[in-house]
């Protein structure tokens, strides 16, 4: 019998087990260990029990355990408990037509989830109109607060370099034929129309719609989404339409922001360079310009602030639970934003052109 007695602590001094198995319990069959006169232990005791056991079951001796501390026993069945693992499936070379299949029907089920998403966030939508939803008005106004004036001086900044490269290039080309004055007519127009709702929409892929997958994806990945739906309110309600309805509002208000200050980039460039008087300039800015114009641009702010919002809000709630995860999302609702942004304002381009819009 071996019998463990004191304190079994990292700070108390221990014996060396091996040096005692080898002088007390060489050469038997059978080893009963009393634990019954410990008085303080903590892991230490656990590691000597285990390591006792290792040199039992080396030695082919049965080791009997006898009146162990309380909690002891459950703790010794848990590190003895080896975890079960499975054997991987066999990796099968796969033909290129198997592989195009499978690519296929990947892209077939994020199809219909992103479908199913957009469907829920309608009828949300739908509830909200009824004051049947539980979106909160203060996450409205925070959201708002984030996507619009928080964003006023990276638009100003990229708005105003934008107008200053239009009217740069467009009138180092027209004053060969000296037409400079119409590098307002220019920059008015392409303002209004492409770059203002564009790069705006750019910007706040960068800055919001990112911000959105990396908040949604900690919440997801640190399971808050999952104690939403436990406690009955609605993720797609609580998280997604604050966010989406706060872009709709402040995108449109940048887009005319953005215009503003991209004429007056060009404006710079149209005195500063090619000595173009400001009333001139403003005078032949406002009689290209007309309302068409001006609802296109903002027609088009209100679909891109859509496709942020919910592209940014789907990457977020169906990222992983892990860092890592969280980081694939956020890039893939940043580059998936882009690329949506460029092909919606290339179809919108194309349709108005078609019907001369």
């Amino acid at each position: 019998m071996l019998r463990l007695r004191g304190c079994w602590t990292l700070d108390a001094e221990r014996p060396d087990l091996q040096t005692v198995w080898r002088e007390s319990a060489r050469g038997l069959a059978r080893v009963r260990l009393d634990a019954g006169q410990v008085e303080a232990w903590d892991s230490s005791l656990l590691a000597a029990i285990r390591c006792l056991e290792r040199l039992a079951e080396a030695a082919e001796v049965t080791l009997e355990r006898h009146a162990l501390p309380a909690g002891s026993e459950r703790l010794l069945e848990m590190a003895a408990a080896s975890p079960v693992q499975v054997d991987a499936a066999p990796r099968v070379n796969q033909g290129a037509v198997a592989r195009i299949g499978q690519h296929g029907l990947a892209g077939l089920a994020a199809l219909a989830n992103a479908c199913q998403f957009v469907g829920e966030v309608l009828i949300g939508l739908a509830r909200l109109a009824r004051g049947r939803a539980t979106t909160r008005a203060s996450d409205f106004w925070l959201a708002l607060q984030q996507a619009g004036p928080g964003a006023l001086p990276i638009v100003a900044l990229i708005a105003v370099l934008v107008g200053l490269i239009l009217a740069f290039v467009g009138a180092a080309q027209l004053q060969a034929f000296g037409a400079q004055l119409y590098v307002a007519n220019m920059v008015a127009i392409g303002m209004t129309r492409e770059m203002g709702a564009l790069m705006t929409a750019v910007i706040m892929a960068g800055r919001t719609g990112a911000a959105y997958a990396a908040e949604l994806g900690s919440m997801q990945a640190n399971e808050e989404v999952d104690a939403l739906r436990t406690f009955g309110f609605s993720p797609l309600e609580f998280l997604v339409l604050p966010r989406l309805l706060a872009l709709l509002v402040s995108l449109p208000l940048l887009c005319v922001f953005a215009n503003a200050l991209g004429i007056l980039g060009g404006f710079i460039i149209g005195a500063g360079l090619f000595d173009i008087s400001a009333p001139l300039y403003l005078k032949q800015s406002l009689e290209m310009l007309s309302l068409t114009d001006f609802l296109l641009g903002l027609f088009k702010s209100l679909v891109f602030a859509l496709l942020i919002g919910l592209i940014g809000c789907y990457c977020g709630l169906t990222s992983g639970r892990d860092a890592q995860a969280v980081g694939r999302a956020t890039t893939r609702a940043v580059v998936s934003i882009i690329v949506a942004l460029v092909i919606s304002d290339a179809l919108i381009t194309l349709i108005c052109t078609q019907w001369g819009i």
